[in-house]
This record gives C-alpha cells, sequence and structure tokens, in this order.
C-alpha cells in the first residue's frame, strides 16, 4: 500500500496563469460590487487551477484571524478571515477549501483589489486568482469576506434547539469539523498537515455567551448593541480542532493541580447533571499530565453538552463537545453503565488533547494513531482514576468487537488509503477505535508497560504540534530516532543501529517490521494448536468467519498472509506467562496449555486433535485453575470457530455447561451472550418450536442466577451489570417471575404520576414490560417528551420500542424522521432499536429503503449513522431469500452510493455468514435442545 507520504502533491514551480481547467463542476463567481478605489479583475478565460482532491503544498497557512457573527434569529452567519500564508512557489493562485459558503470578496492586503474566485464544487475547492505573481519565499495576508445558512444536521456550523421545562424552544450554534468540515463555516486550508495558529472573535447578543478553543481576553461592544468576545490565539493546530459555540448555558468550573481551570456547560435546566462529569475531567487530567509527563498546553478546558449532535463527542482543543447522554449524569435516573460511558467518553477526549491534538497523523489514512490510542487510553486512565468502576472487564468486548469486524473479508488495514470526505468519514470505524486499540494493548504488554509509556513519551515530545506517521511510533517505541537527534545527543540509538535493536524474551524484535503485520494487513490471525506425541505443534492461517476452509476460494483469501504474533501460553505445571514471537506459518513446538493469556494477544486459538474436550473438562473439574479473561477468551473463541466451521457447535455448547459453576460477572455474560444471540435469530425466523425450546433452556439454565437477582441498585459495578442483562433477558422471554416483579414495579411507578424514580439497573426492564399495554405505552411517551435527563429518555426509547404492536412502531419511525419529539441525532438508535424487535425487523429494513435519501441527507454518506443504520438493520437477516432482498433490490438501487460504502460489503458479509450458520447449525442445535431439556 501507498505510504502517506509518497502521496505528498508535486509542487508547481512556475505561476499557473492560464492554465488549463480539469475538472467539468467548476463554476466561477463574479467579484461584487465594490467601492470606488477597489477595482476588480475581470475572470474571462481564467481555468480553475488545480486538478486534485489535496492542496498543493507549495501555500502554507500560518496564522488565521477569524470573525464570525451569527445570527440566531435568521439562523445565518456572516465573517471574514484574513489568513498569514507563506508561499514556497512562485505562483498566480491560491487554492484552498470552502464549501456552501458564499465569498462576497476576496483580496491579498496589498494588492487593493478584488480579486475573482473561481469555485470547484466537486473538490470543495475555491481558486484565488492574484495578476501579480505571489514570489517564492514570500508571507501575504489573504482577506476572504463570507456568509452562510447555518446548516441544518451535525456537521460545519450548525443549529442546535432545546427546549425548556415550560415548552419554549431555545436555539444555539455549534461546531463539529472532524474531519473535513471547517470548510463549511471558514475558508482554510481543510487537511491535517496544514497547522495554523487562530485567532478567533465573535459577535452576540448579551444574552448569550461565546466559547472557543481558547479563553476570552477582552469583550468590546459593537454597533447594534452587539458584543465582541475576542479569544487569545490558539497553539499551532490542525482545522479539524477549531470550535466555537454560541449560547445561553450554564456552568460549573474547577481547577486541576496544575492550574488548568475546567468548565462544563450544559442548558440551564440541566446544570445539576454536570457536577460528576467536572469531578472525572480535573481527575483525567491530572491523571494525563503525569503519564504523559507533559503539561496540557492551554490556560483551560471547557466540555460543552449539546443537544443534536451525531456522534458521542469530539475532540477541540480546549472545547470539547459531547452528545448529552455522554456528559451529563443524573444521579436519579443514570445508571451505574451510563456512569461508565460518561466516564470513558471524557477518558477518551481529553486523551486526545495529546494524542491527535499535540501529536496529529499526518493524513486520515492514520486517523487510528488519533483513535485506536484514545479508545485504548479510556482504559489506561479510567482504571487509574476510577479502580472501582471495573473498565478492564469490557476491554475484552472491544476485542472481540474488532474480532467480528475484522473476520469478514470486507474488513480492510488499519492503516488504509482514503482520498475523498466519504471514504475519510469511512476510516472512523470499528478497526480504527477498537482494532488499533486492542493491537496497542498487545504491543503494550509485549513491550512492557514501562518500555510501552517511555516510547509513547518519546513520541509525543518529539512530534510536538507537528504530524506523524505509523513509523514514527515505532520508531519512537524501539527507541529509534534521526541522526540528527543521535548527534544532539537526545538518548537514543542511531537509525544504523535501530533496525534490531531491541531483545525481548532472548529474541532480536524488528518493530515495525512485526508491526507492519498488523496495521498494512487486514484480517486477524487463528493459531492453531496440535497434539504431536507429548508436544504440541502451531501454525498459523488468517481466521475467516464467511468463507470455510472446505470452500474453493478459502486457500486464494489465505494466500499472503503472515503476521509476527506475540504469543503468550499457560502451561498446567506453572502458573508463570510464556512469551514467543511467532513469525512463521508453521513448526513452533512447545508443551503448551491455554494460548494467549488473557488475550492480551489479537489473535484467535484453535484446540484441535480433541484439545476443545480437554478445555471443556478444565473448565468443568477446576475453572478457577485460568483467569476470567481466559474463561471469557475461551468462550468467545468456542463460538466464533463454530461460525468459522472449524467447530461443531454442540461442542461450543457443551464448553459454557461449566457456567453453572462461574461466579464471574465476565465470562456469565460472555456465554449468556451468545446464547441470545441465537434466541434473537431464531425468533426473527419462523421457528417457534424451537424458538420456544431455546428460551426455555436458557431460563432453566440461568434460573439460579436470575433468582438471586435483587431490583435495586446495590452492589458493585459488575454484580449491577450482570442484574441489568439478566433481568431484561428474563423478562423478554417472558419468565413469569421476572414479568410479575417488573409489572408491580411499573404498576408502582404509575400510580406515582412518574414521580418515583425506578432503581436504574432495572428501569429500561421495567418500562419495557409496562410498554406491552397501551395506557402504559402512552404515559412512557408522555414521561418521554417532557424528561430533561437523556439517560432516562434513552431506556423509555427502548422500551417504547419493545411494542409488539406495529403501528405503534411505525408511529415512532414517523417521530424520529421528523426530528422533533425523537431527536434526528436518536433516529439511527431509533431504527436499531426497532429492528431488535421480531415484530420491527422488517418495518425498520423498510422504512430504511423508502427514506435512504432523506437519512443521507440528514447523516452524510460515510458517517457512521450511516453506516450503523445499513450493518444494523440487516444483521438478524438469516435467509437467501433476505440476502438476495438486500443485495439486488436495495444495494443495486443504490449502486453508486453502495459502490463508495464499505458498510455495503460488510452488512453482506453479515447476513451471509448467518445463511451459513442457519444452514450449518440450526439442526444440531434443535438436535442439542432435546437432549438437554
Amino acid at each position: 500500500m501507498v505510504s502517506a507520504r509518497l502521496l505528498v502533491l508535486s509542487l508547481f514551480s512556475v505561476s499557473l496563469v492560464g492554465s488549463q481547467p480539469t475538472e467539468s463542476s467548476q463554476q466561477v463567481s463574479s467579484p461584487p460590487a465594490h467601492p470606488a478605489g477597489e477595482p476588480s479583475l475581470s475572470i474571462d478565460n481564467l481555468s480553475f487551477p488545480w486538478s486534485r482532491l489535496r492542496l498543493p503544498k507549495y501555500i502554507i497557512p500560518l496564522h488565521y484571524h477569524l470573525l464570525l457573527h451569527p445570527n440566531l434569529t435568521s439562523l445565518s452567519f456572516t465573517g471574514s478571515v484574513q489568513i498569514q500564508i507563506d508561499v514556497q512557489n512562485n505562483t498566480n493562485w491560491v487554492v484552498l477549501h470552502s464549501k456552501g459558503l458564499q465569498i462576497s470578496k476576496a483580496t491579498i492586503l496589498d494588492q487593493n483589489l478584488v480579486l475573482p474566485v473561481l469555485h470547484n464544487p466537486s473538490h470543495e475547492q475555491i481558486g484565488i486568482f492574484s495578476p501579480r505573481v505571489l514570489s517564492s519565499g514570500q508571507k501575504y495576508f489573504l482577506y476572504i469576506e463570507f456568509g452562510a445558512e447555518l446548516a441544518e444536521g451535525f456537521y460545519g456550523f450548525y443549529k442546535s434547539t432545546y427546549r425548556t421545562s415550560t415548552g419554549e424552544t431555545r436555539t444555539l450554534a455549534s461546531t463539529h469539523f472532524e474531519p473535513t468540515s471547517a470548510r463549511l463555516a471558514f475558508p482554510c486550508f481543510d487537511e491535517p498537515s496544514f497547522k495554523a495558529n487562530f485567532s478567533v472573535r465573535i459577535r452576540r447578543p448579551p444574552e448569550y455567551i461565546s466559547l472557543s478553543n481558547m479563553p476570552v481576553i477582552k469583550t468590546v461592544e459593537v454597533s447594534g448593541g452587539l458584543l465582541e468576545d475576542q479569544f487569545a490565539p490558539s497553539v499551532q493546530m490542525s482545522t479539524y480542532l477549531v470550535a466555537f459555540v454560541i449560547c445561553d448555558f450554564k456552568s460549573v468550573t474547577g481547577t486541576t493541580s496544575s492550574g488548568v481551570q475546567v468548565s462544563i456547560y450544559a442548558a440551564p435546566e440541566k446544570w445539576q447533571q454536570t457536577h460528576y462529569a467536572l469531578e472525572v475531567a480535573v481527575k483525567m487530567l491530572d491523571f494525563y499530565e503525569e503519564f504523559f509527563n507533559i503539561r496540557y498546553p492551554l490556560p483551560k478546558q471547557d466540555l460543552i453538552a449539546i443537544p443534536d449532535f451525531q456522534s458521542g463527542a469530539m475532540e477541540n482543543w480546549g472545547l470539547t463537545t459531547y452528545r448529552e447522554t455522554s456528559l451529563l449524569y443524573d444521579p436519579l435516573t443514570s445508571s451505574v453503565s451510563d456512569k461508565l460511558w460518561v466516564t470513558m467518553v471524557i477518558g477518551h477526549e481529553l486523551a486526545h488533547q495529546w494524542f491527535g491534538n499535540l501529536v496529529t497523523m499526518e493524513w486520515w489514512n492514520d486517523i487510528w494513531l488519533n483513535e485506536g490510542f484514545a479508545r485504548y487510553m479510556e482504559y489506561i486512565s479510567v482504571e487509574a482514576t476510577y479502580p472501582d468502576l471495573k473498565v478492564e472487564e469490557y476491554l475484552l468486548h472491544t476485542c472481540f468487537a474488532a474480532v467480528g469486524h475484522d473476520s469478514l473479508n470486507s474488513s480492510r488495514p488499519i492503516s488504509s488509503p482514503a482520498e475523498n470526505p466519504t471514504q475519510i468519514k469511512e476510516m472512523f470505524d470499528t478497526v480504527s477505535y477498537d482494532k488499533g486499540a486492542c493491537v496497542l494493548h498487545m504491543l503494550r504488554h509485549f513491550l512492557t508497560d514501562e518500555v510501552f509509556q517511555r516510547g509513547i513519551v518519546r513520541y509525543l515530545r518529539k512530534y510536538s504540534y507537528k504530524n506523524a506517521h505509523n513509523q514514527d511510533l515505532w520508531d519512537s517505541l524501539a527507541n529509534t530516532c534521526s541522526e540528527e537527534d543521535f548527534i544532539s545527543g537526545k538518548h537514543c540509538y542511531s537509525s544504523s543501529q535501530a533496525s534490531k535493536n531491541y531483545l525481548f524474551a532472548g529474541e532480536h524484535l524488528n518493530l515495525t517490521a512485526m508491526m507492519n503485520t498488523w496495521t498494512l494487513q487486514k484480517g486477524i490471525p487463528l493459531v492453531t494448536v496440535t497434539r504431536k506425541g507429548a508436544r504440541l505443534l502451531l501454525r498459523q492461517d488468517r481466521f475467516l468467519r464467511t468463507v470455510l476452509p472446505s470452500d474453493p476460494q478459502w486457500s486464494t483469501l489465505q494466500k499472503g498472509f503472515l503476521w509476527h504474533i506475540p504469543l503468550t501460553y499457560k502451561t498446567d505445571s506453572s502458573s508463570t506467562i510464556h512469551r514467543h514471537l511467532m513469525t512463521s506459518p508453521t513448526g513452533e513446538e512447545a508443551s503448551w496449555v491455554k494460548v494467549n493469556s488473557d488475550m492480551t494477544g489479537y489473535y484467535m486459538v484453535h484446540y484441535e486433535d480433541g484439545g476443545w474436550d480437554v478445555m471443556t473438562k478444565l473448565l468443568r473439574e477446576n475453572h478457577t485453575a485460568l483467569s476470567y479473561k481466559d474463561r471469557t477468551h475461551l468462550i468467545h473463541n468456542a463460538f466464533q470457530l463454530v461460525t468459522a466451521g472449524h467447530l461443531p457447535l454442540n461442542k461450543a455448547l457443551d464448553l459454557i455447561g461449566y457456567l453453572l459453576l462461574e461466579t464471574h460477572t465476565v465470562p456469565l455474560l460472555q456465554g449468556l451472550g451468545y446464547l441470545e444471540a441465537f434466541y434473537h435469530l431464531v425468533e426473527k425466523r419462523d421457528e417457534s418450536v424451537l424458538t420456544h425450546n431455546l428460551g426455555a433452556y436458557i431460563l432453566q439454565f440461568f434460573r439460579a442466577v436470575i433468582d438471586q437477582q435483587t431490583w435495586s441498585d446495590s452492589g458493585t459495578v459488575s454484580e449491577r451489570r450482570l442484574r441489568t442483562e439478566v433481568l431484561s433477558l428474563a423478562c423478554h422471554l417472558d419468565d413469569p417471575p421476572c414479568v410479575k416483579r417488573a409489572r408491580q414495579h411499573f404498576s408502582d411507578w404509575l400510580q406515582s404520576n412518574g414521580t418515583l424514580n425506578l432503581p436504574t439497573d432495572v428501569a429500561e426492564t421495567v418500562y419495557s414490560v409496562g410498554a406491552q399495554d397501551d395506557h402504559g405505552w402512552a404515559s412512557l411517551l408522555h414521561t418521554y417528551k417532557i424528561s430533561l435527563s437523556e439517560a432516562h429518555k434513552h431506556k423509555i426509547l427502548y422500551a417504547l420500542t419493545s411494542s409488539k404492536d406495529t403501528s405503534k412502531l411505525e408511529g415512532l419511525l414517523e417521530l424520529g424522521l421528523e426530528g422533533k419529539v425523537i431527536r434526528s441525532q436518536d433516529l439511527s438508535t431509533l431504527i436499531l432499536m426497532v429492528a431488535r424487535n421480531p415484530k420491527g425487523h422488517y418495518l425498520a429494513w423498510n422504512f430504511v429503503k423508502k427514506n435512504w435519501d432523506t437519512l443521507v441527507q440528514k447523516f452524510q454518506l460515510g458517517s457512521f449513522c450511516i453506516r450503523n443504520i445499513i450493518i444494523g438493520t440487516t444483521n438478524q437477516f438469516s435467509s437467501p431469500e433476505e440476502l438476495t432482498e438486500v443485495n439486488k433490490s436495495f444495494f443495486e438501487s443504490i449502486k453508486e452510493q453502495a459502490s463508495q460504502l464499505r458498510a455495503t460489503q460488510i452488512a453482506l458479509d453479515n447476513v451471509l455468514k448467518n445463511v451459513r450458520w442457519v444452514q450449518r447449525n440450526l439442526e444440531t442445535l434443535r438436535k442439542w435442545l432435546t437432549t438437554h431439556k
């Protein structure tokens, strides 16, 4: 794969006057009427001078002076930007990004001319023509005036609203620029490598406040009773990190031990829900300053809950923006899972202040350097600051999610080419976040915590305020650097010494060669362990769940795949964890037992020749001989191997028979999760007997666990999580004691007129049972409309979508599309909730097909909302007819869009996987259940 460095655009060494156009979609904006003394130039005979998606590298922005005046009544904004540019080749043209902006004036400040502006909408670029050659080595001030409507949706400079408890609608304006939407708010060089300083001024009415990346240093009165906030100049940063918000919010403020001012902002009536986030943010900033050994470089960090927000949160430097569910915590209605979520999201965004903001990837192909690190740092930071939340119990699931995606042929390498905005948006996926985090987890355990942390600090220090590639990270971790660094005495090896300088477990390690096998090729390895006399033999293959070893294309899809696998294993004779680097397809020998200790490695393990029977026996006789992570890992591996055709289903079901003895939440939930997944799959098919038998088996098998649960919020985080999951499933399976208890709680809640606060761990289950009759459903919808807690509303929405009345489900989808009662930001979640319901399965799919264009308009092609909608509405289809329907009747009809999306291929892979699973395993499941009644 071509590395980002090879994609750097060639420089023009001559001026571009009269060069030929390359785009048919170019438009020309005539210079507007202008005051006398400012002559304008004719635009005749000018053609757009640049043909590539990436901007030319010969003009570098140094400093933006940005003035914005949003009007929250007319829902529009005007502005001007003065950009200091450094010209590195003689040219007559400045090419930069602009999308949807009306450019009313452009000039080079010393030229006294209104300059022609040419537009290339397909590349979201404008070209500004200067009749006087801009000379190499000189700096100039480019000045542009512009205006636009505040955007509908969630990108650029957009409007958001919230309702007060008296029913009044208030408006605010906020930004979301990552990855390519700064160009919707002001003309700019909108690529991550063009770092610059930003001095922002914002005009506002006195009843509002404005926030940006830096603190306000001065507020002055301007005409029309407006105030102008002038913000301190920023540090050097990429355009996607610029942010501003104009609102009437209230805040709560604290200070870190190093003096950084931290404030949490929210709508005034939600101010009470900001206190937990303040505590977390102050702790996290203190932790990161110590862990990275680098001071947070700004004087303040604001965190703000935006009512309309597509993703979970955004790491704008000094002004992180959040969905309300990701920042606000209401002790009366937020569950322990909600609390953990808020803690982890804040940990994620504050990690970005170093990983991503201070050091930024050169281009979006390496976005994992931002997102994989921030996802991994969630676990490290929360474990250090809130150990009682037991966050390490969730890391396995992050890696399981990555495996699920990576074992489809439609996966991609961690570092993948991405050029246009749709491709770039698609990079923000499971591979960048979850696989990125798990590969870093593996690397940290392989190198040891100390070496890993030292390498990270070296990386952050060396590339502060700069851009980096994959290779720069490997060099920092392996303690290598350039000759120049070596000569200047920066305590590192010279690059000539570096190729194999890392000694680990008696082996020389070429870190780059090893890590390239994890980041530059897609997929995940399967290590197969076979017995050979008293010893064990290992081999590695590519693990695929859509293609079986017996399929003709199997060998083709295996070709060329090889990983350098940092193996760990425990033997039955000692508790020591052994380590070994596997760099060949076969031939490793040892007397090993459990491979991939605590699943620190990102690979699957298959035990051939009765090896799974040995594991099953071990779990039944002495399950605590293995850690809870190892037990969970075995359960996960077994069921994934069933899907991939390496293991019969009955073997995996036998393996989890030991769960009657299990006391740890994580393996219990892992085993329960697979049975629940099978149940959801078969209940959406015409398989009433099988559905009933499986439900009865689950209830019988987990009877003791179900009966142990209290309907309260007591216990540890793990116990509370188990309670939520177990009771939710029991009531879904119509377990009489569960349903009876839930009905009683719901009745009490109704009688209290909604004033009773249900235990947060079981509220969703109680509401779901209560939503099954008309009165209960109507009461819940009313409460949804007036609730001030987004966490509470989420639980109610889940319950509303569990109704078996299809007209109610259709009504909810229409409300989501309308976007008033149910906000547009929640529409993708709503669609998936309806799709989860057997009665809403096809409703949701038909709704997506019917409203596809509207959904794309709302969320943008390539966004994670569109990806979730496509994958989430199809992932329970399991018949050949449904596969044909998804592919032929829908994806064919949106062929042009579908061809741009990786998500459509993932959806098809998922359905194909389900079809094959059913064909191979349904009869086995049927028979197994008859013998295990």
